[in-house]
């Protein structure tokens, strides 16, 4: 007997049914694994080969005449697998839609790596209080399935099991129970209308987080990992905001700064003239074909997760930002919007929203 492992939806089992002993152990007892739940595959695969291991040791001393007529006949039991993970799909079609292997419109990013070593190629890289996304896995039902919580430097991971009802999603997936994971972590809210907070947490980053899924017996089935290199801090203000320079101080207050373009968004400079390429503003890792965020993996804020101000409870406008980048003409600063991830510059003495960045 010997098997092989195919790396995503299925783990084949190739079975030598070299004698007629093992393949009536295999009819008769058909019936027995079908009633085996699918969705168990370690318990299925154990109580296949409790069944066919006497008439194994058959097929070994018959020697060559039972292995003339052999055939290899295929038992394909389903694995539970994570294909993709989908924060607000909002603004992700069209030019807004990242590379199709990175980048599904109706379902969010792809699992880009099941590797410990390379989590850091997963969505999310970047967190704030309450966002969340939801973890499609096929191969089983998410009420099967544990997670513990995940905690590192204050920022918490935790899964449940929802029933996805956000307008964002498609027809067909929407009410769908789905393992929604929440990050929880470092935030001012009880503190925005100070201007001049304390200090808060600042998480030492980055920070590689592993959810593991185990099922009723504490065996794990399925696992997702992901590394955290920026935590944002919101500040949601009535009234139109505040100045740049009170911005920057109220983020500096909490030890955080004020982010760059690039924490942002991957929006490409030079399309417009109130966006130019200039003091090095122009080396974003992967850059959008225009003035818009393009939906990838560490490349900005919004641009992972999309128009924030539709995360409940997450305290984020639906605005444009303050950044540290010097706009283009005198005495402006680049801002970029949560909707969309364009940027635009404005006169540092306008009044616009913040969001605080660390590291």
């Amino acid at each position: 007997m010997h098997y092989h492992f195919r790396h995503k939806h299925w783990q084949t089992y190739v079975l030598n049914l070299s004698n007629n002993p093992i393949r009536r152990v295999f009819t008769q007892n058909l019936f027995i694994s079908s009633k085996l739940s699918l969705k168990s595959p370690k318990t299925a695969l154990l109580v296949l080969a409790l069944l066919l291991l006497s008439s194994s040791w058959n097929v070994q001393a018959n020697g060559k005449k039972a292995r003339a007529g052999n055939r290899s006949d295929a038992i394909i039991i389903p694995s539970a697998v994570i294909n993709y993970v989908r924060p607000n799909l909002f603004w992700g079609n069209g030019k807004y839609a990242g590379p199709a292997d990175i980048w599904n419109q109706n379902k969010g990013f792809l699992v880009q790596s099941v590797n410990p070593e390379s989590y850091n190629q997963n969505f999310p890289t970047t967190g704030a209080y309450n966002l969340y996304f939801d973890l499609l896995i096929t191969g089983i039902e998410p009420e099967e399935l544990t997670w513990e919580p995940v905690t590192h430097e204050g920022i918490t991971a935790t899964v449940t099991n929802v029933v996805a009802r956000e307008w964002w999603i498609p027809y067909e997936d929407l009410g769908q129970v789905v393992a929604r994971v929440k990050l929880t972590g470092p935030e001012a809210r009880n503190q925005w209308d100070n201007p001049n907070p304390r200090r808060i947490t600042v998480p030492r980053l980055p920070q590689t987080f592993e959810l593991v899924g185990r099922d009723r017996d504490g065996v794990e089935v399925v696992k997702y990992g992901f590394v955290l290199r920026q935590w944002f801090v919101s500040r949601w203000q009535d009234l139109w905001g505040d100045i740049f320079s009170n911005q920057t101080k109220w983020c500096n207050s909490l030890s955080y700064r004020l982010p760059q373009v690039r924490d942002l968004t991957n929006a490409k400079c030079g399309m417009y003239t109130s966006f130019p390429c200039i003091n090095g503003i122009d080396n974003v890792t992967s850059s959008s074909s225009d003035n818009i965020h393009q939906r990838r993996i560490g490349n900005g804020f919004f641009t992972e997760w999309g128009p924030i101000t539709y995360y409940a409870d997450a305290g984020f406008a639906n605005t444009y930002f303050w950044t540290s980048d010097v706009g283009a003409y005198r005495g402006d600063q680049f801002l970029v919007s949560s909707g969309g991830g364009n940027v635009i510059s404005s006169g540092a003495s306008y009044r616009y929203y913040t969001v605080c960045t660390a590291p």
